[in-house]
């Protein structure tokens, strides 16, 4: 099979552009639908409607220097993911986001993207008051908007403090009303810088869990494995006599699981947890023995 080497050279670009924190990232999808375009480049992601379908979020990077590198595609190995992503899905038009129109051209110069059909401003679709709060959460707050549902980038940002953000707008009387999800997080290089968790705040919360669920009796182990996606967890449990250990373990997991990405932020697999012991409360015991 021969692969178009110039594939990109024939999607048509669109530019969006606006200073930074001013509202790109949340206007991007509402901007790319009245164009009728499916594909968006921000912050070194390629998305497809709601999906991430290639890249590294710029986001992600630990020093603003990094961030600016890799929402350019500055790297030939990030470069070439996108542009393999662009012979897989073929898209006809893509919005490219980008802090000025310098931007938008090294952005499309390192993707091979010549074809820049229109560019849209960010004054030309928010108000002034409009941009100055997304500049005030931004300096005050540090939160960075990413078009794409929670769910979807959750694996990806384990550790980041992250919420998902719903956007619900009438086009007018008769019309269809925009309905999408987004995601906020703060990213490791705003002001609130690197956080880590202890091993042993893992341990506290599943004991936590443990002393409120009526058939675990206690916790003998924990084993914990770091990641680049979140944090493993095994579990070794003392369950009391009489209780369904398989439901009873699969409901304590479940959880464990809620409590722990609910209270730090991390993505949690829990691989396993084993019934260990079982406890014979002493009332049990007594009418054993007669």
């Amino acid at each position: 099979m021969i692969i178009d080497k110039y594939f990109e050279q024939k999607i048509k670009t669109y530019a969006f552009v606006g200073p930074s924190g001013t509202g790109k990232s949340y206007r991007a999808q509402m901007v790319a639908a009245d164009k009728g375009i499916k594909y968006i480049i921000d912050d070194g992601l390629l998305i497809k409607e709601n999906e991430v379908i290639a890249g590294i979020s710029a986001k992600k990077a630990t020093t603003k220097i990094e961030t600016v590198k890799r929402a350019l595609f500055n790297k030939p190995e990030e470069a070439n993911e996108i542009k393999k992503a662009f012979r897989k899905y073929k898209p006809e038009s893509i919005l490219i986001l980008g802090t000025s129109d310098n931007m938008i051209q090294k952005i499309m110069e390192n993707l091979g993207l010549t074809n820049l059909v229109e560019t849209i401003y960010i004054q030309d679709v928010a108000t002034e008051l409009e941009m100055e709060e997304a500049k005030r959460m931004r300096q005050t707050e540090g939160k960075h908007v990413i078009p794409v549902p929670t769910f979807e980038i959750k694996k990806d940002f384990s550790g980041y403090l992250l919420d998902p953000l719903q956007i619900f707008k009438f086009k007018g009387k008769g019309a269809k009303p925009y309905i999408s999800e987004k995601s906020i997080i703060r990213p490791t290089f705003s002001y609130l810088g690197n956080y880590t968790i202890s091993d042993s705040i893992f341990r506290e919360i599943i004991e936590y869990m443990a002393n409120k669920t009526d058939s675990i009796h206690k916790i003998n182990r924990v084993r914990i494995e770091n990641k680049e996606t979140g944090i493993e967890l095994e579990i070794d449990v003392t369950i009391v006599y009489g209780y369904d250990i398989f439901n009873e373990l699969k409901d304590f997991k479940k959880k464990c699981k809620k409590e722990i990405e609910n209270l730090t932020a991390m993505n949690v697999d829990i691989t396993a947890i084993n019934a260990r012991e079982i406890y014979i409360g002493e009332e049990v015991d007594k009418k054993t023995k007669e």
